[in-house]
Parts: C-alpha cells; sequence; structure tokens
C-alpha cells in the first residue's frame, strides 16, 4: 500500500540514535540539553496542538521515574520521564474509567496552557513527528511500569541502555520492551465490508475485526484464525497492506486484507457483541456520521484508514 505510513503514528523517519543508548555520559549531556516529554498515568503532557515538552530541571519531573531517550528530532534530543505518582490536587478531574478518559490534569507547576489528556483524544491532531514521539515514549514507559521485575528470577529489574533495556543484577538477564503483534482485517465480500463490535465500546461504534497473532502463526493464518473464530467467516486471499504501531498498552497492529468465502455470520458472544456485512454506500453514511445505526471507528486508528482508503480506492 503506497500511501501506508501516512497511518496515525507511522512515518515521521525520527533518528532514534540507538548508537547513543549505551553512552551514559552522552546520554546525561543530552538529557541537560535536550526536552522531556511527562507521561502521568500514560497521558502525555499536552500545550496547546503540540505536545507540552519541559526542560530536564523542571519541578513537574522531580523525583520521576529515569528519562528513557527517544532519540534525535532534527538535532534536538527527546526523553520522556514517568511521573505516574505525582498526584493530583485535592478537586482537579480524576481519571474516568471506560474506553476514553475525558478527564484533564493540570500540573500546580505549569500554567494552563499544559494538560495532561488522553492520546486517544489528540492524536490526530498531532505532526507524524510528535505522533511517533508519544507512542513511542507511552509504550515504552508502559513497558518499564509493568515489568519491574526479572521474568526468569523474579528479582527487581534496573532501566538499562537510555530506556531501552531492563537488566537483572541478580541472574544477569537482559529484557526489552515488549510489542504485541495483532492483526486487523478489512475483510471484504463483493460490495461489502465485515464490521464487529465489542460490548465495552461506546454505543453504536463498530470496527474492522481484529486479534493477537498466536505463536508459531503467520499473519496471514491469524488473519483467517480470528475472523473464523469471531463471526463464523472463512476467508481465502490474505494480503497485507499497513501497519501501525498502537501504544493502547503496546501493540503493532498488521492492516490486512482478506477476501471472503461466504457471508453467514455466526457469533461467538464471548468475542463480539454483534458483526454485520456493511455496504459501501451504508459506510460512506456512517464515515459522515449519518448513519442511524453505525458509528464508525476512531479517527487515527488504523481501523479507519483502511475502511476510508478503501471507499477510496487507494489500498494499492
Amino acid at each position: 500500500m503506497r500511501i501506508a505510513e501516512t497511518v496515525t503514528f507511522g512515518g515521521s523517519g525520527l533518528d532514534r540514535a540507538a548508537h547513543l543508548r549505551g553512552d551514559g555520559a552522552a546520554l546525561a549531556r543530552l538529557l541537560a540539553g535536550g526536552r522531556v516529554l511527562p507521561l502521568w498515568r500514560g497521558k502525555p503532557l499536552m500545550q496547546g496542538d503540540d505536545l507540552g515538552w519541559l526542560a530536564a530541571d523542571s519541578p513537574v519531573l522531580a523525583g520521576a521515574g529515569a528519562a528513557v531517550f527517544l532519540g534525535l528530532d532534527d538535532g534536538v534530543a527527546r526523553f520522556a520521564q514517568d511521573i505516574s505518582d505525582w498526584s493530583p490536587e485535592a478537586g482537579a478531574a480524576g481519571v474516568e474509567a471506560g474506553f476514553f478518559d475525558a478527564s484533564e490534569q493540570r500540573h500546580p507547576a505549569l500554567d494552563d496552557s499544559f494538560v495532561f489528556l488522553e492520546l486517544r483524544g489528540v492524536m490526530v491532531q498531532l505532526s507524524p513527528r510528535a505522533a511517533e514521539l508519544a507512542a513511542t515514549a507511552k509504550a515504552v514507559l508502559h513497558w518499564h511500569r509493568s515489568h519491574g521485575f526479572c521474568a526468569a528470577c523474579g528479582a527487581p529489574s534496573v532501566m538499562a541502555q537510555g530506556g531501552w533495556q531492563r537488566d537483572c543484577p541478580a541472574c544477569g538477564t537482559h529484557h526489552f520492551p515488549r510489542t504485541d503483534p495483532v492483526v486487523i482485517m478489512l475483510v471484504t465480500r463483493g460490495n461489502r465490508v465485515l464490521v464487529g463490535r465489542n460490548a465495552a465500546w461506546p454505543e453504536g461504534m463498530y470496527s474492522l475485526l481484529a486479534g493477537f497473532v498466536e505463536p508459531g502463526e503467520t499473519l496471514e493464518a491469524a488473519v483467517r484464525r480470528e475472523v473464523f473464530e469471531e463471526a463464523g467467516v472463512r476467508v481465502g486471499a490474505v494480503r497485507y497492506l499497513a501497519s501501525q504501531p498502537w501504544p493502547f498498552p503496546a501493540s503493532l497492529m498488521f492492516g490486512c486484507a482478506g477476501e471472503a468465502l461466504d457471508e453467514a455470520i455466526t457469533l461467538d458472544p464471548n468475542e463480539l457483541e454483534d458483526a454485520l456485512w456493511v455496504s459501501r454506500e451504508e459506510m460512506v453514511t456512517a464515515m459522515a456520521g449519518l448513519h442511524p445505526r453505525l458509528k464508525p471507528a476512531r479517527k487515527g486508528a488504523i481501523a479507519h484508514f483502511l475502511i476510508a482508503n478503501w471507499l477510496a480506492d487507494r489500498l494499492d
């Protein structure tokens, strides 16, 4: 797919400067003169329509976890730090439960132009570079928070290599950031596309079927298995279209096109609340927000990207 890297979180070409990750002295110099993105419980700091970058000596970062080196952005060193242990002031909006957290948090050391926001809500307004930096920061910092102990011996592990590794002092095992491969499928039959919905999603929201790739499985096999398990539809030819890093919390979405061999749906209620075939005409209406029943996948998600390009005949 020629425009694959125009998907949200993809294709900015950040220089990750991996050769610097093991040079502690160089990273210290870069941090002193670079910029840091704080994240609070997975929410990046925003300033207007851009990320909220701070100097390394900002009081916001006092007591934060070690800085993760994201890379060089046109010569500017970019880092991220987790400040999840900070507690918002009494009376500040708390984190909301559910599919999307619309709450906002402001730090007393910053003016009101700075606010911590859910990345899902701001991802489409970010530039490709800012989106890649935010996705990388969110995914890597989540990995550190959830992998503080060695999987080999259970001892506490420590951050290394500029945040791109954790080492176990007890047994010497090295651990690396995890990314989970997920297939997401644009399954079509003639003029129609197969969509489904999870019971936890907002009312009326439908998206493409998706699922994790299992050990020993190809992407093509995962597409066929997941579609059959969830909707009882057999898929024939499968081809890869595009990928998207999806830091919720740490997946890599592989967008694929599949040709359905039949259309009868046998729903697995443990996987989906509903699944149905939608014509191009209906999907155009849904994407415009005018369908009486269907709401499309959120803008910025690869499902929305694939459906929009299917409608525009731009899957080549």
